[in-house]
């Protein structure tokens, strides 16, 4: 009997500042659309051109729908089907004997952003903790940024609510595409501008945001800690920046009036590829403006001078007093703002002292053939040999006999390849789960809208099983959702005041309880001491991996269109409108010096190892840059290689993160 049509609540689970509310259109089971909810406040109806290709994904042939095991050599990607207790218990007896010959710091958890949702994203966790296994620290992604922000403003990333942006009068959308990756932001853009604001664009990629604002400036890579130093050196000469808000909550001025003193216009000008009138224009626009806010991005942060970059651009705010008008000031992340008792449900606890940590930008290196301890590897919401930098050392690891490894997925990426087990998960759409955001202050909670494909299980379910075949004694390991979504509201702190995990259930969104008006650093930082650290100065740090004669341009992978990351990077439909296969954009005279032709494939060459890829060539790259839009899976690439086959693990300046934006490369004819 067919099953009425159906639309049902949910979150998007994607890795997006927006965590967008969405409706779920279900017909017998199935899910047949989806889109924004409209009574949402930042969602408001509609859902990005990636998501709204999820029922296509969801209801894909080739989903993982039952366990298997590994046949053929580690790669292949050769499996038999297996049931759930054979696989099961085939991972734990494997795992107790690695816990026996070589104790729990031989274990490593692979993760990250696969799904955003709290509980099936990070209460895992308390499996590993409880077994004694290996920290990983994420650094993949946000560490840069968030240490250079919270250097400047002390713990808690929270910055301006976005739809406060209305009020806002000067915006400056740095290091950002935030029509592609933070689109609902649009939304208040347009509002602010209709109201008499105007958009500055920087960013080394001329894009859809460029188009959209009302002046682009296409920087030098890596440019951006010396033109926000310059900035602020020209609001200072001429007196413009806020004295009396300065003298109340900042510290170690003098130190940065020093440092911005060393990139006066003229050489500013020169180095980041900004005409100095711009940059006096500019200066006198932000600091004159009743409401100055900047949006600032993670991209610019992924290079060796990432945190000093976002140090020196998320001070400028603070210079002018920024954050004491509404609509001022900036943001980074809203993610601090959640305060959710995550520890609780992570068993932070059982880290035991000593235990060692694994940072997951230099998987290449743990792994490494001969020289790791490693002997067990479990990868959840994460696909390491697409995303891992340096990634051909990567694979070389996960191809080791001795390395045990087990993958719990959707389908069968380059990751699932090398695995001995690969278990079927979960979509978001298929489990319950909490939701906090990096691009808004509204928490949410999502039910399951369509039962389970196949056998597949959520990875709290899967772990729960080990956990019970293993004999941890760790309870959050086996508590029902409710007890989760409540532990995980027990913090607290009165911004959840009134947000019960009853109410959170029912409600699927609430806002926080923010003070009003929300000016979260109007009266100083979240340090002890409640100043704003301009010291000491953030500096614009001397790259080590610079252009040569052998690599002369710089590598750069934003966000593309449809592609952003592998979590959609096998959809036909998003393949097809992606134009078949991943391509590199490159400045018609760095194309004309190559002898590189538009639309023909071409080889791309780093330190690390070298790629094939089509050439788009066109003045969107900055002279000297060539930019590879999205990361796709290495095995529908046409050479079998992944994008960071061309990155290494070199770390940045602050936070320990990875510096995607960071190799040089040069590129000929394939």
């Amino acid at each position: 009997m067919t099953e009425p049509l159906k639309i049902l609540p949910s979150v998007c689970a994607l890795d997006c500042p927006d965590a967008c509310a969405l409706e779920i259109t279900v017909e017998d089971g199935r899910v047949t659309g989806l889109g924004g909810a409209a009574e949402h406040p930042v969602t408001r109806g509609f859902a990005c051109v990636k998501t709204a290709r999820y029922p296509e994904r969801q209801e894909q042939a080739d989903r993982l729908l039952v366990p298997l095991r590994r046949v053929g050599r580690k790669g292949e990607g050769r499996f038999e089907e297996v049931d759930w207790d054979t696989a099961l218990d085939g991972i734990a007896d494997r795992l107790r004997g690695i816990l026996a010959e070589h104790g729990p710091q031989a274990l490593l958890p692979y993760h990250y952003a696969g799904t955003m949702g709290v509980l099936e994203g990070e209460s895992p966790r308390a499996f590993f903790r409880a077994l004694g296994a290996i920290e990983l620290d994420q650094t993949i992604c946000a560490t840069t940024g968030g240490a250079g922000w919270e250097a400047n403003y002390g713990p808690h990333k929270v910055g301006t609510d976005p739809e406060e942006l209305v009020h806002a009068r000067a915006i400056v959308l740095w290091g950002i595409n935030a029509l592609r990756s933070h689109s609902h932001v649009a939304i208040f853009l347009k509002e602010a501008r209709r109201r008499g604001a105007r958009i500055l664009h920087i960013d080394p990629y001329r894009n859809e945001t460029s188009r959209f604002a009302d002046e682009h400036w296409q920087v030098r890579v890596g440019s951006d800690a010396a033109l926000a130093l310059a900035i602020g050196g020209e609001i200072v000469r001429r007196g413009l920046h806020d004295r009396d808000y300065l003298a109340a909550h900042a510290s170690g001025l003098d130190d940065y009036v020093a440092a911005c003193a060393e990139w006066p216009l003229e050489r500013a000008a020169e180095f980041c590829g900004v005409d100095r009138a711009s940059l006096e224009r500019m200066a006198e626009w932000w600091a004159t403006s009743p409401a100055p806010f900047i949006q600032v991005g993670y991209g610019m942060t992924r290079n060796e001078g990432g945190g000093n970059a976002m140090r020196a651009v998320s001070l400028l705010p603070a210079l002018v007093g920024g954050w004491r008008r509404r609509g001022g000031g900036a943001c980074l992340s809203t993610s601090g703002g959640f305060h959710l008792a995550r520890e609780r449900v992570t068993a932070q606890r059982r880290i035991r002292p000593g235990t060692r940590h694994v940072n997951m930008s230099q998987l290449a290196t743990a792994l490494e053939p001969g020289m790791s301890s490693i002997r067990g590897l479990v990868v959840y919401n994460s696909n390491p040999a697409a995303v891992a930098p340096d990634s051909s050392r990567v694979r070389a690891g996960l191809a080791r006999d001795d390395l045990f490894t087990v993958v719990l997925e959707h389908f069968q990426t380059d990751t699932a390849d090398y695995a001995d087990f690969l278990l079927p998960a979960t979509t978001f759409l298929e489990h319950a789960d909490v939701y906090g955001s990096y691009g808004h202050y509204h928490l949410q909670y999502a039910d399951p809208v369509v039962p389970p494909r196949g056998l597949a299980r959520s990875n709290r379910w899967i772990f729960a099983r080990l956990a019970e075949r293993l004999g941890l004694d760790e309870p959050s390991l086996h508590w029902d959702t409710p007890r989760l979504v409540a532990e995980l509201l027990s913090s607290g702190h009165p911004w959840l005041e009134g947000i019960t995990a009853e109410r959170l259930m029912r409600e699927k969104s609430v806002k926080l309880s923010l003070p009003q008006p929300f000016l979260p650093y109007a009266d100083g930082s979240h340090h002890a001491d409640g100043k704003i650290r301009f010291a000491p100065a953030p500096r614009q740090v001397e790259f080590e991996e610079r252009p040569t004669a052998d690599f002369p341009l710089r590598l750069i992978s934003p966000p593309g269109a449809v592609v952003v990351n592998t979590t959609m990077g096998n959809v036909p439909s998003i393949i097809r409108q992606a134009g078949g296969e991943p391509h590199v954009i490159i400045h018609p005279a760095d194309a004309a010096r190559a002898g590189v032709a538009a639309g023909g494939r071409i080889r791309i060459t780093s330190a690390q190892g070298e790629i094939m890829r089509k050439a788009v060539v066109s003045e969107d790259a900055r002279e000297g840059v060539v930019v590879a839009v999205g990361q796709w899976w290495p095995k529908l690439a046409p050479d079998g290689k992944s994008l960071n086959d061309l990155t290494s693990e070199r770390l940045t300046d602050l936070g320990a993160g990875s510096t995607f934006g960071n190799p040089v490369v040069r590129i000929e004819p394939a």
